[in-house]
């Protein structure tokens, strides 16, 4: 499978991270395109984009000032199949496409991909603005969007977190 795409920005307002594609994304090429995933619903109705995008339309974050990369590129079922070098990799990829494209704001899409980052550093847990910065962006974690993730079950849940990103973002 091909590995999908990172979209690019010089100096976004917002970078999102995620851990991994799943198997949909890595198949069809595009960021957070699993069946019933609600991520690209909750950028629109947290006004992070202007306008509801579809996955096949991924690239067009970049018109909004926003980047999107992953942590690790290999598509997978589940983040469990990651290894550790793998993620420790992802780490250090990551923070010299932080350093190179210098966002305001890199948001983690799930707290235990925030944990995964930090690892070994004592991380507060939960969703919301993070004390540490990266390459001096801010930090900030939404929810996983997955239907699967039983901490944030609903749509309602998840967005809260997506608005107060959006609101975190305008104080930076």
């Amino acid at each position: 499978m091909p590995a999908l795409r990172d979209v690019v920005v010089d100096r976004p307002r917002l970078l999102l991270v995620g851990i991994n594609p799943g198997l949909r994304s890595g198949a069809l090429g595009h960021h957070f395109a699993g069946r019933g995933n609600p991520f690209w619903r909750l950028l629109a109705a947290a006004r992070l984009t202007p306008v509801l995008l579809d996955y096949v339309d991924d690239w067009r974050l970049a018109e909004f000032g926003i980047a999107l990369t992953n942590l690790c590129p290999r598509t997978t079922r589940t983040a469990a199949e990651l290894t550790r070098a793998e993620i420790a990799r992802g780490r250090v990829a990551l923070a010299r496409k932080i350093a190179r494209w210098r966002p305001g704001v890199v948001a983690f899409v799930g707290v235990s991909l925030y944990a995964m980052y930090f690892a070994g550093r004592g991380t507060r847990g939960g969703p919301g603005a993070k004390p540490e910065t990266i390459c001096g962006a801010r930090v900030f974690v939404v929810p996983n969007p997955s239907g699967l993730n039983a901490s944030y079950p609903g749509f309602a849940h998840k967005l809260v977190w997506f608005e107060r990103l959006r609101r975190f973002m305008n104080r930076v």
